[in-house]
């Protein structure tokens, strides 16, 4: 898109949904680019966190803003409005997405994605995803995949917890199974191989969240987010959230003993000690794990999650709690059911059955879905 100098968008009026990390390999950011290149941009819209990432955690933001740098129309889509609204697209020919996701359907912004194309269906403009890596590769899938009845702002459509696709994929599902008569294309990656992590692409890890601070993040996110629903430290207020995890009332030592005795693939836990600066338990110490993920492709993020909250709810003596709502604009489930996408993997959890039986039924769902992941694939 830089080196022909956007000339796919020239006569048209453009409107940006991006964010901090929506940066080429040189840190140049896209609305500084396509102004210089003279594209002409209507507005810009920010995930959560906002366009620059400065909002912390699930806070509610601005809704919008004259940008005095670029003279653009700043709107959040993560506060009173979720989707462009008719007066934001008024003159607007193309909406172009280029916000990185994680691989994981809980990263609200795929959502972001969706709920754009819907509101642009409505209002006849165009919707084109940039494309970027899945950073945690585009192979390996892992379940449960959300049901209907739960869909919130962590999962609309159904979609396995770790999904395997790019952002533009997710878009080509969401564009054949869920908003038809979207006018939708992607800009499609080069050089980019379905097995890849991150840390063998090449490029620069740009944060792409507060508390998504290296790709190695991103890698346990499918899992360890669910410990969101629980009253566990999942390790925000930290330098290494979702990493990290724990509560005051857990002995590390233990803890970390229990989990490494399960042998689960590609991964050990270290016993740490840590103190939250914000959020859960802020301010009091907490013993833990860390996770080391020593296999990337044998490791299994949300089996790995499970046997967390498993052994950390069998040690708690009754001081381990499911979270209680709100969560994600969501006032009447579990915040952890509405994360699993189901009911049936918390009673599972409390009725102690065992990892391999809820693994063969997280298998199931995500070989179940596999027939319409492929059918969304372009790499």
């Amino acid at each position: 898109m830089v080196a022909d100098r956007f000339a796919r968008f020239r006569g048209e009026r453009v409107a940006f949904v991006c964010n901090q990390a929506s940066v080429d390999a040189d840190f140049r950011h896209l609305i500084d680019l396509a102004q210089e290149a003279g594209v002409e941009i209507a507005c810009a819209f920010g995930p959560q966190h906002g366009i620059w990432g400065h909002t912390q955690d699930n806070m509610v933001e601005w809704e919008g803003y004259e940008d005095p740098r670029t003279g653009l129309r700043f709107y959040s889509l993560y506060g009173e409005h979720r989707s462009p609204t008719e007066e934001s697209l008024k003159g607007v020919d193309r909406l172009v997405f280029d916000v990185p996701d994680v691989g994981a359907r809980y990263y609200t912004f795929i959502w972001t994605l969706a709920n754009c194309m819907s509101a642009c269906t409505q209002n006849q403009v165009q919707v084109t995803v940039l494309d970027r890596p899945n950073p945690i590769n585009g192979t390996d899938v892992e379940g449960p995949v959300m049901q209907p009845a739960f869909a919130s702002f962590v999962g609309l459509y159904p979609l396995p917890a770790r999904h395997g696709m790019t952002v533009g994929e997710v878009g080509n599902y969401l564009q054949r199974d869920h908003i038809q008569g979207c006018d939708y294309s992607v800009v499609e990656l080069t050089g980019w191989q379905r097995d890849m992590f991150f840390q063998g692409i090449g490029l620069p890890w740009v944060a792409p969240s507060p508390n998504m601070p290296t790709a190695d993040t991103a890698l346990v996110y499918p899992g360890m987010c669910l410990l969101e629903g629980t009253n566990l430290s999942e390790g925000r207020g930290t330098t290494r959230p979702f990493e990290t995890f724990g509560a005051p009332w857990l002995d590390g030592r233990e803890l970390s003993k229990r989990l490494n005795d399960l042998a689960l693939p590609g991964v050990s836990f270290r016993p740490t000690t840590f103190e939250p600066t914000f959020q859960k338990h802020a301010g009091k110490v907490c013993e833990g794990c860390f996770i080391h993920v020593r296999d990337r492709k044998a490791f299994h993020p949300v089996l790995t999650a499970i046997a967390v909250i498993t052994a950390s709810r069998e040690m708690g003596n009754g001081k381990f709690e499911w979270r209680q709502p709100p969560y994600e604009y969501e006032y009447e489930r579990l915040p952890f059911d509405i994360l699993a996408g189901n009911e049936w993997l918390r009673h599972a959890i409390e009725e102690a059955t065992s990892l391999g039986t809820i693994q063969e039924r997280i298998s199931q769902e995500t070989a179940a879905f596999e027939a319409v992941r492929k059918a969304s694939l372009i790499y």
